[in-house]
């Protein structure tokens, strides 16, 4: 099927942010748990030993996702990883806790642009399940943006589209009612807008189901990097991987040498 650029409530300004933070804490707790991103640990290990680099500079990282269980991996082999969390939309409550359990995990209070990054954030530039929010513009400037400031990238998708991944997304309800006592820190406003007055069941099945129909296949993402200047200059892997039942699509690309 073709792409789809809808529109996800994540993304509108006018959302309220504690209804979007509930959602991103949610994907926050299922990326940890399920370990859903367990592929990117080797493939963000290369890029380090590639790019001579230990700094990740994390875009679109909304609740942090599962930079957790990440960390923990990426430690194992890069003792001096250091992590830094940034957002259009900060979910700053989310973004402290997660610091607070990880000494090397730190976080930028304001707004941070994937498409015009501060040149003061050096490092490998990750994103996950955040790239299908851009439009095809936006995505070549991403990755433009990466290039001219001779900064490595990473980005990854726990999704692709399909129909077996939208029909993933229709179930999502359930799961959030089923883990959403288990989400910590323990909130009243959570469970009421989960259970009582539930707005955020069907806002995270909606944005999850655009979230599929707005993910860039491979060959797409390929089509991307054809677009920018300088991409000849650049190593790039473009590729999926099976992950379990699901499936990590990543795009990852560094200076050459």
């Amino acid at each position: 099927m073709g792409r789809l650029q809808l529109f996800e409530f994540e993304d509108q300004q006018w959302f309220p942010s504690m209804i979007r933070n509930y959602g991103t804490d949610f994907l926050q707790f299922l990326a940890n748990k399920t370990k859903m991103f367990a592929p990117a640990v080797g493939i963000l290990n290369e890029v380090m030993e590639q790019s001579n680099t230990t700094k990740i500079i994390d875009l679109a990282s909304g609740g942090g996702g599962s930079w957790l269980f990440l960390n923990e991996e990426l430690r194992k082999v890069k003792p001096e990883t250091n992590i830094t969390l940034t957002d259009y939309y900060p979910n700053l409550p989310a973004f402290k806790r997660t610091s607070a359990l990880a000494d090397n995990i730190y976080y930028k209070n304001e707004a941070v642009d994937a498409t015009n990054v501060p040149s003061d954030l050096q490092g490998i530039r990750t994103q996950f399940l955040s790239l299908h929010h851009f439009d095809e513009k936006s995505a070549v400037k991403i990755l433009q943006n990466a290039v001219d400031a001779q900064q490595p990238i990473a980005i990854f998708e726990g999704q692709e589209r399909s129909i077996p991944s939208v029909i993933g997304m229709l179930f999502s309800p359930i799961t959030l009612w089923l883990v959403t006592l288990f989400i910590r820190p323990f909130k009243l406003g959570r469970v009421f807008f989960t259970y009582l007055f539930p707005i955020v069941p069907p806002f995270v099945m909606w944005d999850g189901i655009v979230s599929a129909l707005r993910t860039y296949s491979v060959d797409e993402m390929k089509g991307l990097v054809s677009k920018v200047e300088g991409n000849e200059h650049y190593e790039w892997k473009i590729d999926k991987v099976k992950n379990g039942p699901g499936v990590v699509l990543f795009l990852v690309g560094w200076p050459k040498i």
